[in-house]
């Protein structure tokens, strides 16, 4: 199943949507909806990292070097 949806678009990105898809033979439609596909993991991997530092800094917990890790677990040489 597939929904629709509108998008506005600034006149320079739609031009050059428009430009693409002449000269690709493909749709609009097909290139929004692979940029939307190809960059919708990544945003909402940079939300959910983003939720987790404002708890992270909220916690009050501290963070420990690479050295002060090593040290605590007993890996230092």
């Amino acid at each position: 199943m597939t929904k629709q949806t509108a998008v506005r678009l600034p006149e320079e990105t739609y031009n050059r949507l428009k430009t693409l898809a002449e000269r690709t033979g493909r749709t609009a439609t097909f290139y929004i909806r692979e940029a939307i596909e190809e960059h919708l993991e990544d945003l909402e991997d940079l939300y959910t990292a983003e939720q987790a530092s404002i708890a992270f800094r909220q916690s009050g917990d501290r963070t420990l070097s690479l050295n002060e890790l090593d040290a605590e677990l007993g890996l230092e040489d």
